[in-house]
């Protein structure tokens, strides 16, 4: 089991289990790496609307297997804990609260 810092630096878990599953999918194979740095420097993370313990963080990738992506990084976050759930390749991000970065309401 490895333990990754997030965007505020928590300590979040990826199992073994988790990550053989992520890079089984052959567009994620080369990712790893990819997946520490969206967890750490995400450029957007919205709130799951499915799951209000859950945070998918983002960060745009050029030329991935798929072509230019965003990595989603699934992380479930309970009062003690935060765990990878899973990680995948979109098109773009989905809808839900944007909780980082934080955006001042304009005037």
């Amino acid at each position: 089991m490895r333990f990754l810092k997030d965007y505020q630096n928590r300590n979040v878990r990826l199992t073994e289990e988790r990550l053989a599953h992520i890079l089984d999918h052959p567009e994620m194979a080369e990712l790893e790496e990819a997946i520490e740095k969206t967890l750490s420097k995400p450029q957007l993370v919205v709130r799951s609307t499915t799951d209000t313990e859950a945070a998918l963080s983002y960060r745009f990738y050029f030329g991935t297997r798929v072509g230019n992506k965003w990595l989603c990084v699934v992380v479930k976050y309970k009062m003690d804990d935060a765990f990878v759930l899973t990680a995948y390749l979109t098109d773009k991000p989905k809808k839900g609260e944007q909780i980082w970065p934080l955006i001042k309401p304009t005037e």
